[in-house]
């Protein structure tokens, strides 16, 4: 049988960097356990612009669709802002993420012990911390229509629409309820009811999907600005958390900085699943491309490579090799080693882009 293809796209700014060390650990795996897998790399957001012009050629788009996954490494940068809005970088993200239909996206918030102390709030509220927010993506108020800016009278209006269907609402709640039953099972659903319709039927469909699908998962529902108030309050309360585009984006962000650090942070995007049974996945890390630091060998890896655990786990079923990296990741950080991102009151010893890739490689080692 063929070997499962990834297609890398490592981005702009750090994203190169970091994508190496993604690299040299795919090849561990392929030569320590067996897994194989066919890499192929293209150009994606200025870097994409910068050769064709484009953010995201028609080739690439057809090779991601025809991937097995996606890596992605981050794009944008001040290089691009005059760019007009339909060239900018981070139109080839959303074509990936449209074309795709990656409509689940899934953001981890984990947090390691051995990083308790860089998050605002108190060690005892972070430590262990471990819940998935679960964003529709491909709908919602960025997409609705109407949208744009208007002439109205004698002034202009800004117009954008949140718009979603039965159909939309009950995939993504699927994704949330299937996930949740490889976790802690249980689902808490978020939006705004008492005051939007979308927020009442996405309540209502939500609820149908669990009632007749998944009577074993326990749901609760939760208005969305109560949602942010309990993530800063009480964040272990929550397993998965199910929510729309516009509150997925917010509260993601939020949930992300529970963990200290905006460079340990992975994501999935999946839609439906192909004749082979895997979904279209694209994974990528939270942070941006930092072009500030670019080139500097300054880059925390650990989103990446945690992006790259995440393909493991949800797009090639090898759950348990997910969590050999991620455990190998973990016994790094408690060693004390730290990216400059990670420097804090508790000392560390600070590595390179490089040398973070080369302590996590020598844990897998120390692992079989």
């Amino acid at each position: 049988m063929a070997n499962p293809s990834l297609l890398i796209l490592a981005g702009d700014g750090i994203g190169p960097e970091v994508m190496g060390q993604v690299t040299r650990i795919i090849d561990w795996f392929g030569d320590k356990r067996g897994l194989a897998f066919d890499v192929s790399e293209d150009l994606v957001g200025g870097a994409a612009y910068d050769a064709h012009g484009t953010p995201l050629h028609d080739e690439t788009m057809a090779r991601a669709l025809a991937a097995d996954a996606v890596l992605l490494g981050a794009v944008g940068g001040p290089k691009y802002d005059a760019l007009d809005f339909s060239v900018k970088p981070e139109r080839g993200l959303l074509r990936l993420r449209k074309e795709m239909d990656l409509f689940s996206n899934l953001r981890p918030a984990q947090c390691f012990d051995a990083l308790a102390d860089f998050s605002s709030l108190k060690r005892d509220v972070v430590a262990g911390l471990d819940i998935m927010i679960v964003r529709e993506l491909t709908s919602g108020v960025y997409f609705g229509e109407p949208r744009g800016i208007f002439e109205e009278g004698n002034e202009r209006v800004g117009i954008n629409t949140q718009r979603y269907t039965e159909s939309e609402i009950e995939r993504v709640a699927r994704s949330a309820f299937e996930l949740a039953r490889r976790r802690g099972n249980k689902v808490c659903s978020m939006e705004k009811a008492n005051v939007m319709e979308s927020g009442i039927l996405w309540r209502e469909v939500v609820q149908k999907i669990h009632d007749t699908e998944y009577p074993d998962v326990e749901l609760s529902h939760m208005y969305a600005d109560n949602g942010a108030m309990q993530l800063v309050r009480a964040p272990k309360q929550f397993d998965v958390i199910l929510t729309d585009n516009l509150f997925g984006d917010i509260l993601s962000d939020c949930a992300a900085m529970l963990t200290g650090s905006l460079g340990m942070l992975p994501s999935a995007s999946l839609g439906a699943p192909d004749a082979n049974g895997r979904p279209k996945a694209l994974y990528e890390p939270v942070h941006g491309s930092a072009p500030d630091i670019a080139g500097q060998g300054k880059a925390n890896p650990i989103a990446c490579i945690l992006s790259f655990a995440m393909a493991l786990r949800y797009s090639f079923d090898q759950g348990d090799e997910a969590t050999r990296l991620e455990s190998a990741v973990e016994a790094v950080l408690a060693s004390g080693l730290r990216t400059a991102d990670l420097m804090g009151e508790d000392g560390g010893a600070a590595v390179s882009t490089s040398q973070m890739g080369d302590a996590i490689l020598a844990a897998l080692d120390a692992s079989l």
